[in-house]
């Protein structure tokens, strides 16, 4: 079980795999194990890394306010630390956010990029952003965030067959500190990257899902600016690593291999017959539960200790 310190922080994360790495950053209120459908498809090929952003998952937050450079910032430190000079990075929604700015702040180190459901600025300058960024936040301070994960859960799989899926989005959200998961969304909403898209050197992929929270639209012109290739996955919604395993897992081999992308037919989400890969058994989010097991033990251990010394 990795652990990085970094400024008296620590910071949790798996490697997987060997070959070429790729980094693989999840989104607001979750952690590494969001890419228990991925890794199996990337382990084969590629040292697959998979950290638990700051304050997220097993990683504690730093002091004070956090912006998206900081943890830009902070997954470059992650990779000097493992001799890592050029890294292929994979993000999902806000985690896109880091990927692209670590892209921008080292142009030369990051040679292919993926995005997924995400944006090159998340400043409110519109009303799908500003509505998006303002009800959870409403939500959570009327209900909390165990309803408000509740209903995040249910917007995000509403599907019979994503039972599985909405119950563990329902619990990871419902565990999240409402202050980090609102102040994570604060940094999102301070943060823009479209006055330095220029830097970019990275060859793009954009995979968008038809029904995400903001317009296809934005993602098409996004796309243009970055010289990217465009996936727009029909049906799915927001989550499409969990409700497109296929179309997802497709073409980030063939963007990460330097091959053609899957036909568009394949560019679809996954049907109720596919629900058996919804299973976790044996995935990441196993060995992330563990690695809690083996955290908590440390820190009673340490409590034990320092309740030793001070008798």
């Amino acid at each position: 079980m990795p652990i990085f310190e970094r400024n008296g922080s620590a910071l949790h994360y798996l490697v997987r795999g060997g070959g070429e790495p790729v980094l693989l950053i999840h989104g607001l209120g979750s952690s590494g194990c969001d890419w228990a459908l991925q890794v199996p498809a990337l382990e084969t090929r590629f040292r697959t890394i998979v950290p638990d952003l700051p304050g997220c998952g097993h990683s504690a937050m730093p002091p004070g306010d956090f912006e998206i450079r900081d943890f830009a910032d902070c997954l470059w430190d992650l990779l000097d630390h493992l001799g890592v000079e050029r890294i292929n990075i994979v993000g999902f929604s806000l985690g896109g956010a880091v990927g692209l700015e670590m892209a921008l702040r080292r142009p030369q180190a990051v040679p292919r990029l993926a995005l997924i459901n995400s944006l090159a600025s998340y400043v409110l300058d519109d009303w799908h952003k500003w509505f998006e960024a303002r009800m959870p936040a409403a939500l959570i301070g009327m209900l909390g965030m165990r309803a408000a994960a509740h209903l995040a859960a249910v917007r995000l799989f509403p599907e019979p067959w994503q039972k599985p899926m909405r119950a563990r989005t329902r619990a990871v959200i419902a565990a999240v500190p409402a202050s980090t998961y609102l102040g994570m969304g604060l940094a999102l909403q301070r943060w823009t990257a479209l006055d330095r898209l220029h830097r970019l050197r990275s060859r793009v992929l954009l995979l968008a899902a038809e029904h995400d929270y903001t317009p296809l639209a934005e993602k098409r012109v996004m796309a243009a600016r970055m010289r990217a290739q465009l996936v727009v996955v029909r049906g799915s919604r927001h989550g499409t690593p969990f409700d497109s395993i296929q179309a997802t897992n497709a073409s980030l081999l063939a963007h990460l291999l330097d091959q053609a992308l899957p036909h568009p037919a394949r560019w679809t989400r996954d049907a109720p017959a596919h629900a058996g890969s919804l299973s976790l058994v044996g995935s990441i989010a196993e060995e992330h539960a563990m690695a809690a097991e083996v955290l908590r033990a440390a820190r009673d251990l340490r409590s034990r200790q320092a309740s030793q010394a001070s008798a």
